[in-house]
């Protein structure tokens, strides 16, 4: 299986770091955003990895090389322009190949993400070993985190590792998007090579129709998306 990091975000509201530095270059506990993505990877065997970048990306690349110093092989995916997430993976199709994917939020911090348990997620056959109709079977896999205090309403409700849109009951909790899916290379067919687009339309379209799944991941878990939160994180770690 291969991964994907997203780094081409401009990340404004982590201005005026971000206008000398690429956000998923930032340290959080000594080490750059992306990195522990990039050791957590290793760690489950997830050794190829995609990264895609726009806004000085060639630090990205300065810092991180070839990727063989962390034991990895990294291929980068250039935009001009940066191109949201869904646009992002559309333009790097090439190199993420034909089967399933992980991707990743470069500006999420998660320490402890076991990267193992994505590669299981997506089946092509059902428990008897039936292959599952094409317009039946999971597109995509999402993990969820408990919904943070900046996101309280959350992103999608959860039944029985399905994800819907909204919630089949008031009692039904909803769930945050944590960053982190496994996903069908063809849910992309219909994203133009060099177009933005969201990730979240397509996830929105294929949870109206049955066709995304998803689990709750509750080990840590932060967005980093503005400074308060970076320097909430570093606080414990930083010299008296």
């Amino acid at each position: 299986m291969k991964a994907m990091i997203f780094a081409a975000g401009r990340g404004e509201r982590m201005r005026p770091l971000t206008d000398t530095i690429p956000k998923p270059l930032l340290k959080v506990r000594g080490r750059p955003l992306i990195v522990w993505h990039i050791v957590n990877l290793v760690r489950a065997g997830i050794t190829e990895i995609v990264i895609n970048h726009a806004h000085l990306g060639q630090m990205i690349e300065d810092a991180l090389g070839d990727g063989s110093k962390f034991g990895v092989t990294i291929s980068y995916s250039p935009e001009t322009v940066a191109l949201e997430t869904a646009g992002g993976i559309a333009n790097a199709r090439h190199l993420l190949g034909e089967q399933p994917f992980v991707a990743i939020a470069g500006d999420i911090y998660c320490p402890h993400f076991d990267f193992e348990q994505v590669k299981n997620t997506l089946e092509d056959n059902d428990l008897w070993g039936q292959p599952y109709p094409l317009d039946k079977r999971d597109v995509a896999w999402l993990f969820l985190v408990k919904n943070p205090a900046h996101h309280p309403q959350g992103d999608f409700a959860l039944h029985s590792f399905s994800l819907s849109n909204e919630a089949a009951s008031p009692d039904t909790p909803r769930h945050t998007f944590s960053g982190i899916g496994v996903y069908r290379p063809e849910m992309f067919d219909s994203v133009s090579p060099g177009q933005p687009e969201k990730l979240v339309t397509l996830l929105r379209e294929y949870a109206a129709r049955g066709q995304l799944g998803g689990d709750v991941y509750r080990g840590e878990w932060t967005d980093v998306g503005t400074i308060e939160r970076l320097n909430q994180l570093n606080a414990p770690f930083a010299p008296p």
